[in-house]
């Protein structure tokens, strides 16, 4: 079955960085865009980064750019998000999906999701 799990949050102070990852299993990774979404308390999920199947087309939500690098690795089935420079505002459950589809506006529901890791910048 297919299974999408993040690992790699915690807690981190403000101008710190973190590096999250997500290990897909179950689909065929190179045929999926994937995805790091996040959703704040109180707020609706919003889009943070896309990286194509084959990884030459990558996307980000306008304040992570300069900040945040998306990646992937075939021989591993993983993605990873780099999050440098944090600010308390990215704190959010962070999670990981993937859709055969380029999908960034709010609300997209991507095809599989992952259950999410917490990311907390706080000093």
């Amino acid at each position: 079955q297919v299974q999408l799990v993040e690992s790699g949050g915690g807690l981190v102070q403000p101008g710190g960085s973190l590096r999250l990852s997500c290990a897909a299993s179950g689909f065929t990774f190179s045929n999926y865009w994937m995805y790091w979404v996040r959703q704040a308390p109180g707020k609706e999920r919003e889009f943070v980064a896309a990286i194509s199947g084959s990884g030459g087309r990558m996307y980000y939500v306008d304040s992570a750019k300069g900040r945040f690098t998306i990646s992937r690795d075939y021989a591993k089935n993983t993605v990873q998000l780099q999050m440098n420079s944090l600010k308390p505002e990215d704190t959010a459950v962070y999670f990981c999906a993937a859709d055969q589809n380029l999908g960034t506006a709010r609300g997209y529901e991507y095809h599989y999701w992952g259950q999410g890791t917490q990311v907390t910048v706080s000093s």
